[in-house]
């Protein structure tokens, strides 16, 4: 039998804004969380301010972030972005679904999960373009080696 936690919080990773876990394990499933580009010292991927505080948000950097924060996750519970089955994302403007969906190909292909994205009025920050939440497949005892 596994040994890992049902649902965990990982090390490392940026705290969730709220008293859920970055991951829960459902049996043979792993239900993902909503995943941002927020770093664990809470600055953002895809973002800069320069001294005169005009902010400059790139949709592509926070989604490679975003799916680079979803493949940790996955690792940490024993599974790769190859078993995801299902993913929804959420976009603040449906403007960014160009950028969105070039970065989304360089780590997928027509053989990935399946996909819902839709648009938000907002996400939790004002810096965030875009989150997504997943839901992966590996049978309990089948994890993925670190």
């Amino acid at each position: 039998m596994d040994n890992k936690p049902d649902s965990q919080v990982i090390a490392g990773k940026a705290k969730p804004r709220g008293r859920f876990p970055h991951y829960k394990r459902a049996g043979d499933f792993i239900h993902v969380s909503g995943t941002s580009s927020r770093r664990p010292d809470n600055s953002f991927a895809g973002v800069e301010v320069d001294e005169m505080g005009v902010t400059k948000l790139d949709i592509r950097a926070q989604t490679r972030a975003v799916l680079e924060n979803i493949r940790d996750i996955l690792q940490e519970a024993g599974a790769d972005l190859a078993d995801l089955v299902s993913l929804t994302t959420y976009l603040v403007n449906m403007n960014d679904f160009g950028g969105y969906n070039e970065c989304y190909g360089e780590f997928f292909d027509y053989d990935g999960p399946s996909r819902t994205t839709v648009a938000v009025h907002q996400l939790p920050h004002p810096h965030l373009l875009i989150e997504i939440q997943a839901v992966a497949y590996k049978p309990c005892g089948l994890e993925t080696k670190k």
